[in-house]
């Protein structure tokens, strides 16, 4: 009896083996079929920073162009970099200082921006007490937690110290030895005075009276290219309609955001974020709407290139000024902003 109901085990595990294979088959079987074309998307966070891309998403704009986005969170610029470099993903969506950065290493298939999504920091300061009065001051003698060394988070923040007159290296104490995804909760735990979050992460941090916002870094710091799509050239040159389709939905998903309130857009973007209550997600879309987070087109224009590399040169982190026309290749969003 014991050897039979093994046996009828085995042979369920192989049939549900045998029909997963077929629903897998048959699904890819179906989206050829439409002429759907699956892209690996590689997003360095998942925040509400970016719902002009959830938006696309969620409207349809991708699949009307016959694109199926396969969305994965790298959790950090150059974790997406390397995925986008090792072929795991075909676009990568992050600052585009991760792209200045390889094209400056010499490779000769280096990865250009084609797609603009943000156009401003999108972190906010979060003191673990609440000031009466917020003033940038405060922060002296104090650690914070503000991302990794050389990237757009940790540049532009400390672009702002300095702005008000805050020396990076004597005032206060850059905590960067804590990866992107735990910095809410090396914060909580209480290993420092502030640290930079994004929404929902700020106001969730914020509800569970573990920290207050004090200040929008973004506001603070004014434009600067922040978030971007990429590719390898290789792959924009080899599939050249469909980098120009997906560019056309981002647009699409911008001109949807721009266009409609932060009520309309928290409800139609919610599955993307099912941990975060409606109410906190509409009012954080709000605070992206109040400091004009996102970029009207995908246009990435040589002055906000020009910015972002003053911002990495005074960071230190900038060895030679790149190549804007190398770097940036702005003819698919051009031309989308043409047709559309």
């Amino acid at each position: 009896m014991k050897k039979c109901i093994i046996i009828a085990i085995i042979i369920a595990a192989i049939a549900g083996i045998i029909t997963s294979v077929i629903v897998i088959s048959n699904k890819n079987s179906i989206q050829k079929q439409k002429g759907i074309t699956t892209v690996r998307v590689n997003e360095v966070t998942r925040s509400v920073f970016y719902s002009p891309q959830y938006v696309a998403i969620a409207l349809g704009y991708f699949e009307e162009k016959g694109i199926n986005v396969e969305l994965t969170t790298g959790q950090g610029a150059d974790k997406v970099m390397t995925a986008v470099l090792a072929g795991q993903s075909d676009i990568g969506f992050a600052g585009p200082e991760a792209s200045i950065y390889v094209y400056n290493e010499g490779k000769e298939d280096h990865t250009q921006v084609f797609a603009q999504l943000t156009k401003r920091d999108g972190s906010f300061l979060v003191a673990r007490n609440k000031p009466e009065k917020f003033d940038w001051q405060q922060l002296k003698g104090t650690t914070i937690i503000p991302g990794r060394k050389g990237g757009v988070p940790y540049m532009t923040f400390e672009y702002v110290l300095k702005q008000k007159g805050l020396d990076t290296s004597k005032d206060l104490v850059l905590d960067d030895s804590i990866s992107f995804d735990l910095m809410a909760g090396a914060f909580a735990g209480g290993n420092a005075e502030y640290v930079t979050l994004f929404e929902p992460t700020a106001s969730m941090t914020e509800s569970q009276g573990a920290g207050y916002i004090v200040a929008s870094v973004g506001k603070e710091a004014g434009e600067i290219p922040y978030t971007a799509y990429f590719a390898k050239k290789s792959y924009i040159t080899n599939n050249e309609e469909l980098i120009q389709n997906f560019t056309n939905a981002i647009y699409k998903g911008q001109k949807w955001t721009e266009e409609h309130s932060a009520a309309e857009i928290a409800e139609l973007i919610k599955d993307f974020f099912p941990s975060t209550e409606i109410e906190m997600l509409e009012s954080s879309i709000q605070r992206y709407k109040d400091i004009d987070a996102w970029n009207q087109t995908p246009i990435l224009t040589e002055e906000a290139f020009n910015k972002l590399q003053d911002v990495m040169e005074e960071a230190g982190e900038l060895e030679k000024r790149a190549d804007y026309p190398k770097v940036i290749n702005n003819k698919y969003a051009e031309k989308a902003v043409k047709d559309n």
